[in-house]
């Protein structure tokens, strides 16, 4: 496919350098964008119009993506030899490599993987510009990092930062190896809730769309980073409450109303979510076909079960053989039932999913917090709270506001019904 090289002459300037740092207490634990027009597909559907690689490059202005040239890559890769190969997913082969400024000055010395485009696969153009247009201009600690690309006549191929223990999907599922550990399983849950949440929250908000445990990869501390955006989407803006699209994804991760409508909100991505974390509770792949009627889908055999939290060793991985904190499974067991709701509005935002994992014993280390209805105290309740209407001004209003206070540090506001999913199994 040879692409008619144009002037594209919209040129917009994106700040694309964006970094997590720790936020003052009580402010929402994912900050936004500062404010700026972030360029999306929609930009770029006029088909009159096809962009050449020097309109893509020109167009991220700050981004500093690399724009590698093919013979380049083959060096990088020693020609895509076996060796190097690391796996093959739906948009082709990946290689391992080595960057450093001998291939090009001033460029960084790390590993890297290079995705090349199967021009006979599943994905073509469109999801290899869906990476560069998010993964360009988005930056969070919690989604891979994107180096650069290359674009020659029908080569499409991207260098990302090299993750070494490649895959969730690998990591939890291979045989004859150690079993994840429950405080990696938590981390890793946390980082990809950190991820998700980052793409809902940023001004133009990005719907995922193919969240899975084979596109959650690891570094060397488990730590986790979301990649593969070849599926995500631009979400509603302003009154808009979905967006309406071909159905796409993964079989066993996608939300009901969206396989049934075609109707896709970030929603869509919390319950792709419960079907990771319910993973990681049983250590079970979502869709297994050597079983038989209703276990075959983890989420149809395992949600019933999730209700009744005295059952939790019929669905916990049988590999943790018991080192895990039962009080804590048993709210990773709650969050995930409310995530795989049939009805997409009880769903927590990925937010909420955010403070519930944070608050897990495996990552706090000051007691346990307390689950307080978001709708008791007022907004500004970092400092002297009050509950409200005027009832903190009463006898009992006071002695209330006290008792709050002596556990401010420790206070997690939810939304109510959530905590009530929650007070059950505390």
């Amino acid at each position: 496919m040879t692409m008619k090289k144009a002037t594209w002459k919209c040129i917009i300037p994106i700040t694309s350098c964006y970094k997590t740092s720790p936020l003052p207490e009580c402010e929402d634990h994912v900050s936004k964008h500062s404010s700026f027009r972030r360029l999306s597909l929609s930009d770029l559907s006029n088909p009159s119009l096809p962009l050449s690689v020097e309109d893509i490059s020109n167009s991220f202005v700050g981004s500093k993506l690399q724009v590698f040239t093919f013979a380049e890559l083959r060096i990088v890769t020693q020609n895509f030899s076996r060796s190097n190969f690391l796996g093959e997913g739906g948009f082709g082969p990946v290689y391992k490599g080595f960057v450093d400024d001998k291939l090009r000055p001033g460029l960084e010395a790390q590993p890297v993987a290079v995705k090349l485009l199967d021009l006979d696969g599943l994905q073509g153009h469109q999801e290899w510009m869906a990476e560069i247009i998010f993964l360009g201009q988005l930056r969070h600690e919690h989604l891979v990092k994107l180096i650069g690309y290359c674009w020659e006549e029908e080569q499409r191929l991207l260098v990302y930062e090299y993750m070494p223990r490649g895959s969730l999907e690998n990591q939890l599922f291979r045989r004859y190896s150690v079993a994840l550990p429950w405080k990696t399983r938590m981390k890793i849950a946390l980082g990809a809730a950190k991820g998700l949440a980052f793409l809902h929250e940023t001004d133009k908000p990005v719907i995922y769309r193919d969240f899975k445990s084979s596109n959650i990869l690891l570094d060397s501390d488990y730590t986790a980073k979301l990649s593969d955006f070849g599926l995500a989407k631009d979400g509603p803006e302003g009154e808009e409450t979905h967006i309406t699209t071909r159905v796409m994804g993964t079989k066993g991760y996608a939300a009901p109303e969206y396989l049934m409508t075609g109707r896709l909100t970030t929603m869509s991505d919390v319950y792709s979510f419960g079907v990771v974390l319910l993973e990681l509770l049983t250590g079970r792949r979502s869709i297994e076909e050597s079983r038989g009627g209703r276990s075959q889908s983890l989420v149809e055999w395992a949600r019933p079960l999730l209700k009744d939290h005295n059952k939790i060793d019929r669905f916990i991985d049988p590999r943790l053989e018991g080192q895990f904190p039962f009080k804590g499974a048993q709210n990773v067991a709650a969050l995930a039932y409310k995530c795989l709701s049939h009805n997409p509005k009880p769903r927590p935002t990925m937010n909420d999913v955010v403070r519930i994992l944070e608050s897990l014993p495996e990552f706090y280390e000051c007691g346990p917090f307390v689950f307080i209805p978001d709708d008791i105290i007022t907004e500004k309740s970092c400092g002297r709270k009050g509950v409200k209407g005027e009832s903190h001004k009463e006898e009992g209003g006071r002695k209330y506001w006290h008792k709050l206070h002596g556990l401010r540090h420790r206070i997690m506001l939810l939304p109510r019904p959530l905590v009530a999913s929650l007070d059950s199994v505390l």
